[in-house]
């Protein structure tokens, strides 16, 4: 008897969950393959799965049995409702890092603003900034020269004129910033065991992991920002959800004048800090 389209999802979901993977990712991957939304989905679950459909869903699966990302098998993420290519050299963007975005945007208005994104990845913070703020002049800046390629490929699709620099934080800035944002590594290796397998396995260390339980580049940049930043500019960090207060302690000594405020994430957990 022909399968249809849910009863093949559906045992692939089971199948995964069984082994403890995460069962939506494989109709997450299916949907966006299909390119069919919501609505879609629903017209055509309970139609007869073609052969093809079929033999898409077993290898996906057994990619998500490797623990490999759905973004990675797609090669995109969105962001701020854009399209993003992703691949191995990138960290796949996430949520909390739009509320970042969305803080920065909220606190500053069109004026002009000289800003730099530090450890671009795929651009999707420099990008998204400069797609929402045409009067801004931002720069990205990583470590990564293959992450940079990617990021000047998002750039070009998305038709966003920003510049790009190879720099370790902020060592190729020589020109004042008014703002000066982040989502850097910040994950202390004492943390490899908590963190999900896909993760571990295929996003890259140098994005993830930092020295100091963590705090490393919180600190290069607090001390590099000092002479970086405008009298009246402003930093924008992501941090991890236990280094709140430890973060706001390094900007606070470094940027006495300022205040530094740890902000929440819409899960409530500390998120983000800015120095302002």
């Amino acid at each position: 008897m022909a399968k249809t389209y849910v009863e093949v999802l559906s045992g692939a979901s089971s199948f995964l969950e069984a082994a403890g993977k995460e069962g939506y990712a494989i109709e997450y991957l299916f949907l966006a393959r299909k390119k069919w939304d919501k609505t879609q989905w629903l017209i055509h679950m309970r139609e007869e799965i073609s052969p093809e459909d079929e033999e898409q869903i077993k290898q996906d699966v057994a990619h998500l049995m490797k623990n490999i990302p759905p973004q990675y098998l797609l090669g995109y993420e969105y962001f701020f409702d854009h399209r993003f290519k992703v691949t191995t050299d990138t960290l796949i963007p996430r949520p909390e890092t739009e509320e970042l975005v969305a803080l920065c945007l909220s606190m500053n208005g069109d004026s002009p603003q000289k800003v730099v994104d530090i450890g671009t990845g795929t651009g999707a913070i420099a990008i998204s900034l400069k797609m929402k703020r045409q009067n801004w002049q931002v720069t990205a800046v990583d470590i990564s020269e293959a992450a940079l390629r990617v990021a000047k490929e998002n750039a070009k699709n998305l038709a966003v004129k920003i510049q790009f620099k190879y720099s370790d934080v902020l060592s190729a800035i020589t020109e004042k910033q008014d703002i000066i944002i982040s989502n850097p590594p910040y994950i202390s290796k004492a943390e490899w065991d908590l963190m999900d397998g896909s993760v571990r396995t295929y996003e890259p260390k140098t994005a993830l992991f930092a020295e100091n339980d963590g705090l490393a580049i919180y600190q290069k940049i607090a001390v590099e920002g000092r002479r970086l930043l405008n009298p009246h500019g402003m930093i924008f960090l992501e941090i991890g959800f236990q280094q709140g207060s430890a973060v706001q302690e390094i900007f606070q000594k470094i940027f006495p004048e300022k205040k530094v405020t740890v902000h929440q994430d819409m899960s409530g957990n500390d998120r983000m800090v800015v120095v302002y």
